[in-house]
């Protein structure tokens, strides 16, 4: 899973982030998987991008690609988003991998204009990909939702996390579905 703070867990307890409790849920449910953590906080979509071939030289079969919070929230040009998300996602789709991208939603601080084109970043990525799996907002249910949060409004708790897994799961189980024997 290459992504950010919310995939490294921020601010929560060793094995309580997204990963490793995606990881249970998937063990729970009879999928013997071990997701690594490619997340860094603070990461953007160059940073993933600069440092996808450390996250290949590990051989997955799938990848969950969740980067462009902080490309939001630092309100990047998305021009460059979409070029460094492309560039990670061409790199997988060379090797062949299973991906999932995981779509992101810019603050609306930014303006409704900035927004629009922000969100068509994942949006489009996705189209023109048939056969990769796009879940359009990683927060999807916890976003903005206090008691799903820490104090920054921002990073999931434990209990938005629980919310993240339950939404996150059945996709990932399709992603799983494609993987080659």
């Amino acid at each position: 899973m290459l992504g950010d703070s919310i995939t490294a867990g921020y601010g929560l307890p060793p094995g309580q982030g997204i990963v490793a409790q995606l990881q249970a849920a998937l063990v729970a449910a009879g999928r013997p998987v071990r997701i690594l953590d490619a997340g860094v906080s603070g990461d953007t979509t160059a940073g993933g991008l600069a440092r996808i071939d450390w996250a290949l030289a590990e051989n997955p079969q799938a990848a969950i690609v969740a980067l462009g919070g902080n490309d939001g929230l630092r309100a990047l040009p998305p021009a460059a988003s979409r070029a460094n998300l492309a560039g990670i996602l061409d790199k997988l789709a060379a090797r062949r991998i299973p991906t999932l991208l995981a779509g992101m939603i810019a603050p609306p601080n930014l303006g409704a204009d900035y927004g629009r084109e922000f969100a068509a970043i994942f949006t489009a990525l996705a189209a023109q990909r048939p056969g990769m799996l796009f879940y359009p907002f990683l927060l999807e249910g916890v976003a903005g939702i206090a008691a799903l949060n820490q104090p920054d409004g921002i990073h999931p708790n434990q209990a938005g996390v629980r919310v993240m897994v339950e939404r996150l799961s059945p996709v990932t189980q399709t992603l799983l579905d494609q993987l080659r024997p």
